[in-house]
Formats: structure tokens, sequence, C-alpha cells
């Protein structure tokens, strides 16, 4: 009995003496957590989890120590909105694996099989501190054969931008509906119609979920909708999966908000252009909004009222609030930070602005046990910065996900590099 304690001891230690451990000291920790701000703190990772943060702790012995007095910690930033992974180049003629088309799966559109973990999208918006992204499928044009897009596109998960296989953190956390004038040419170009095509997907859901068995059975043959729609749908009024809406219209965020309540479904606003005219509305209904805060041109009728002000009102109200436009999400991910920086410029206080490119986007999408803060027991999704991360000239000194430290180069980085090499006598392209 004695030696097989002894044995089990060893086995202890030896798991101990190989584990993993990073300390990351002296910088500037803006936890966006319960701890806040701490100056001169330590950061304690082990195995891809942060086991410690705060003042005055001793690095463990034979830590792998990080000098980062002066300089700038933040948690790893989180693109709430795009398709990264699913693209390369938009408007290639190569499959376009983030569009749903058709009728066979609309809500039950799945796009987290065709998530590529070595796109060249990935390395460019990781080197500049994006560790995680909602990867969404989107509405398109019909193709060659007439199919065209529905009102529902489909479900859309959370990746992690890191080089591991397990790169989908979590699966169908939201159903992007397509509501508004981004809605109406899939439903015969009136809101009215798409408000109808949506009550009558999720009637038939609650239908199937009381005769599903009979349907199974081939003795109720009266729904429109797929198995696979139909069993989506069911997890979005369970609560289980957000209904992530796109809309800008006041009026239609008006009958959002209704529905929402009538159906008991949790809601995120994507655009949200007019918003800020509800932001007590929303905030009492516990809708978040993730916006543009560049905003500021009609540049149709549903964004007559478009406010550079949006994301402050927002917040002051209540509104959760997450940042991504056109220019800050998928491609251009890596702008999330200079979007918060315009929010902060309108009033938005600096560490909600912080917040929402970090911990409100992973509260959105049921991740903030993991990721989002800078707090033990999460992944050590952690970026070192030489200053004020919200400055257009401030780029990233190193990014940890899950504790790994990421290689800070791109394939931009290799053409600037083989291009700066003016010391090199044979052409760029055969340099290495």
């Amino acid at each position: 009995m004695r030696a097989l304690i002894l044995v089990l001891l060893a086995i202890v230690f030896v798991g101990v003496a190989q584990a993993e451990t990073t300390a990351i000291i002296g910088a500037t920790v803006h936890t966006v957590g319960p701890q806040g701000t701490i100056e001169n703190a330590t950061i304690i990772v082990t195995d891809g989890r942060i086991v410690a943060v705060g003042e005055n702790i001793a690095a463990p012995a034979g830590a792998t120590l990080i000098d980062a007095s002066g300089k700038v910690v933040t948690p790893g930033l989180f693109t709430p909105y795009g398709d990264i992974g699913l693209v390369e180049v938009g408007f290639s003629a190569g499959p376009v694996d983030r569009v749903q088309r058709g009728d066979q799966f609309t809500a039950g559109f799945d796009i987290a099989d065709a998530f590529n973990r070595r796109s060249t999208l990935i390395a460019i918006n990781r080197i500049e501190g994006v560790t995680r992204a909602l990867i969404a499928p989107s509405a398109g044009g019909p193709d060659d054969s007439g199919n065209t897009s529905h009102i529902f596109s489909g479900l859309a998960s959370v990746a992690n931008l890191g080089d591991g296989a397990d790169s989908i953190d979590r699966r169908a956390v939201a159903l992007v509906v397509n509501l508004g004038e981004s809605g109406v040419s899939f439903a015969g170009g009136s809101r009215a119609a798409v408000l109808l095509i949506l009550r009558q997907a999720f009637d038939e859901a609650r239908d199937y979920a009381i005769h599903g068995d009979a349907y199974e059975r081939g003795q109720h043959s009266d729904f429109s909708y797929s198995v696979a729609d139909l069993e989506a749908l069911q997890s979005v009024l369970a609560g289980d999966v957000a209904m992530l809406a796109n809309v800008d219209r006041a009026s239609d965020i008006e009958v959002l908000i209704a529905f929402s309540r009538e159906y008991g479904i949790r809601t995120i606003i994507r655009g949200g252009v007019e918003a800020w005219m509800l932001a007590d509305e929303l905030a009492a209904a516990n809708i978040a909004v993730i916006l543009a805060p560049t905003a500021n041109l009609p540049s149709n009728f549903d964004r007559i009222n478009a406010n550079l002000k949006s994301a402050p009102i927002l917040a002051a109200a209540g509104v959760k609030i997450a940042f991504a436009d056109g220019q800050s999400h998928t491609h251009n991910a890596r702008n999330i930070t200079q979007s918060a920086g315009n929010a902060t410029a309108e009033g938005l206080p600096w560490d909600e602005a912080l917040r929402a490119i970090t911990l409100t986007p992973a509260e959105m999408y049921g991740v903030a046990d993991r990721v989002g803060s800078i707090e033990p027991g999460k992944d050590a999704d952690i970026v070192i910065w030489p200053g004020d991360p919200f400055e257009l000239t401030i780029y990233a000194d190193q990014v940890f996900i899950k504790g790994e430290s990421i290689p800070m180069i791109s394939r931009q980085t290799l053409l600037r590099d083989r291009y700066l090499d003016t010391d090199d006598t044979r052409p760029p392209a055969y340099r290495n």
C-alpha cells in the first residue's frame, strides 16, 4: 500500500514539474473583471489557464518570465460578428461558405464545419490582438441556379484563432435573422411579410415541440420547415441560442422588442443604427446591440437618424454594446480597437469601450466563463501592448491564445519584410 502511495505521489509531482507556467510581470493590467485595473501587476498562467493575477505575486520556480514593465495588458479581443475562416477573398469565384441559399436549410444552416483554422485572415487579425471571433452565416444574392437566401441565415458559432484543432469553442450560439431593409428582399419586398414569415416559423417550432413524434412517424405533415430548422428554433425558444437580428430602423426595433417579449426569445441586435432612440426600452428588454461607432451618415432610409453618440447613449441606459462594422469585421476585425477609440472620443468611458470588445461579446454568446477578462480559471487570452491599444499607431507586442504565445507573423508581415530587404539584389519573388 505504501509503495502504491509513493507511486501516485511521484506521478503528481511529475505532472506539476511538467506543467508549463508563464509569469507576465510589471504591466498595467486591465482585467475587465472584478479587480479592475492593476498597476505593476503579475499574471501567472499554467497550462493555458490564468491561475493568479494581482500585485506582489511571486513567480513560481521555473516559470518563463516575461517582463512587461511600462506596458499595457488586456484580455484578448473578441470580434462579435463576421466570417473569419469562412472566406478569403470576398468576390472570388470559389465556394461562399458563409452564405445561406435555398429552402432545404434555413434556421438550421450551420457553418461551423466549414471553418478553416488555417485561413490567412486569422494570422492577420490575431497578431493585432483578436483572439476570439463569432463566425456567422449571411444572406446573399441569387446563385446561378436561382437559389435565393432566406430571412434566416442560420447558426453562428464562437471560434478561437489559435493553432489548435479545437478551434470551435461553442457551436450554435446565435441564429442570424434578417429584418428591416436587409430582410425584405427575401420576403417579397415587405416588412409585413418578414414578420409573418418569422411568426410562422416560430409557431411551427412550438407545434413541433408538441407533435414532433407524430411528424417523425409520418402522421403530421403540416410543417413547411425541415427538421433541422425546427430543431434549431427549439433552442432559440428555450433561450439556449440567441436570435441575432440584422436591423437598423427604430420602428423595426420596436416590433422586434415586442416579438422577443411575446415568444420569450433572447435577442441581440446587429447594426442598430437607430437603436439609440430606444435605449431605455432595449435596456428593459435586456437586448444587446452590436453597433458601428463611426456610423454617422444615412446610407439608406433605415438609417436616417444615424448618431455618432449611439454607443455612449446606449451604454448610459444600461444596454450591453459591442462593436463591428464594415471596417472592423472579418478581413479587418483588428480594427475594433479603432471603433472603440472612436466611441471614447464621443463620450464612452475608456473602460466600457474595452469591455465592449472583450467581455461583453463573450457574455452575449455564453462563453464569458472561459474568456473576455483576465481572471483566475479563465483561458489565458492575453495581449501585451506598448501603449494605449485604442491609439492608431499602437500594435500588439505579443498575443497569447489559451496561454500559447502565437507567432507574430502573417502573410502581410512576410511580404513587408521581403520587399523591405533592399540589401538583397535578387528580385523580391526569389527572396526567402
